[in-house]
């Protein structure tokens, strides 16, 4: 598998130990760092990470530009994507559709609900229960999940799938998170300053059942469409 990480604190987390459980290798590609994008032709899948940069950002950081050109090569000819938050809005871009900034960042432990359209989904089926930027759908996309706040939280175009929600996090990535300033300051715009440790606490509560979650619609997609390699219908 492939991993395009934009910064050092956004890992894959969960999700990598996922990988390791099935003993799936991992090449990691840190393009804030000058790392080169390989030929996606060469891996299983891609995996597209966070970052606090937005999809837009084309002028400021000169590989999005590159990076998003790879996302739609890739995802057009079928190769497995698995985007997170900014990895989810790269995704809704490459493929066509407009990501911007949205009305209020969304930061700490909200509600998300699959919609209709997970029911038969191959990795959201049977999920049940219940940022700052935002996009919208891609033609042909099947929106999976929303929140109050910003409806289009999941989708999926073939084998690619966009997940606008942080679920693999634990509560010791998640301090480091409060620690990083630009982090902080969505964090307090949101819910005031003095706030981290709160979210921690709540983090700490949820954690089994986000991490239930993840791990469930991780493996779902690796089994579907990575390791089985089934044919989309």
């Amino acid at each position: 598998m492939l991993v395009l990480q934009h910064v050092d604190c956004e890992p894959p987390a969960e999700y990598e130990d996922v990988l390791i459980e099935r003993r799936i290798g991992v090449e990691r590609v840190l393009l804030a760092d000058g790392g080169v994008l390989p030929d996606w032709r060469d891996f299983a899948g891609v995996i597209v990470m966070g970052g606090p940069m937005g999809a837009y950002d084309t002028d400021k950081f000169t590989w999005l530009g590159p990076e998003l050109a790879f996302i739609r090569d890739a995802a057009n000819a079928g190769c497995p994507v698995w985007g997170v938050c900014l990895g989810a809005q790269l995704l809704a871009s490459a493929l066509g559709a407009r990501v911007w900034p949205g009305p209020r960042p969304e930061v700490g432990i909200c509600e998300v609900s699959p919609t209709a359209g997970a029911q038969h989904d191959p990795v959201f089926g049977g999920l049940t229960g219940p940022h700052a930027d935002t996009f919208d759908l891609p033609d042909g996309a099947v929106l999976l999940a929303s929140s109050a706040q910003y409806p289009h939280q999941a989708f999926r175009v073939s084998r690619a799938y966009g997940i606008q929600f942080h679920i693999e996090v634990p509560v010791d990535l998640a301090e480091q998170w409060v620690e990083i300033p630009e982090y902080a300051r969505s964090l307090a715009s949101v819910h005031g300053d003095g706030s981290a440790g709160a979210l921690l606490s709540e983090l700490a509560r949820s954690l089994p059942v986000m991490t239930g979650v993840a791990r469930t619609l991780f493996g779902n997609w690796l089994d579907a469409f990575v390791c089985a390699g089934h044919p989309v219908e």
